[in-house]
């Protein structure tokens, strides 16, 4: 059964053409890239791809969870935290599937703390959230 929003607070927008060989803009122009598949895939790899940007988006969303987290537990993310994300592409029997794994770098923070907190913000992470049950995603603290 899907979740369903409570309240909308904020909705992205993006117009894409061409798919993988395409671009894609969003509606205040803050976010204007072309796509191009991967070399691994055939492609000329000379512009972004949408595992890349599922990257980017899953692990900055990852780390303001933890941040909201931890200013719950009244507790400091370091200011040298960062997150090295992977996104996986290839067959599933219907067609394509994706695996993400985040590895989280929190410089500093006792581990037990480390793990308390990244395991709390998969719990409230969005992109945690719409992943999970859906594919495999592994989350490292390192």
């Amino acid at each position: 059964m899907p979740t369903i929003l409570e309240k909308v607070v904020y909705t992205a927008r993006a117009h894409t053409t061409g798919g993988r060989e395409g671009s894609s803009r969003s509606d205040d122009g803050m976010l204007d890239v072309k796509l191009s598949p991967p070399k691994a895939m055939g492609g000329s790899g000379n512009a972004t791809n949408p595992e890349q940007l599922f990257a980017a988006g899953y692990s900055a969303c990852f780390m303001g969870a933890m941040k909201h987290v931890a200013g719950m537990k009244k507790i400091a993310v370091p200011a040298d935290a960062s997150i090295d994300a992977e996104v996986d592409i290839g067959p599933i029997p219907a067609g394509f599937g994706i695996a993400a794994r985040l590895n989280v770098s929190l410089p500093g923070m006792d581990r037990a703390v480390a793990q308390d907190l990244v395991d709390t913000a998969h719990k409230v992470c969005p992109y945690s959230n719409a992943t999970r049950g859906n594919i495999e995603v592994t989350i490292t603290v390192v």
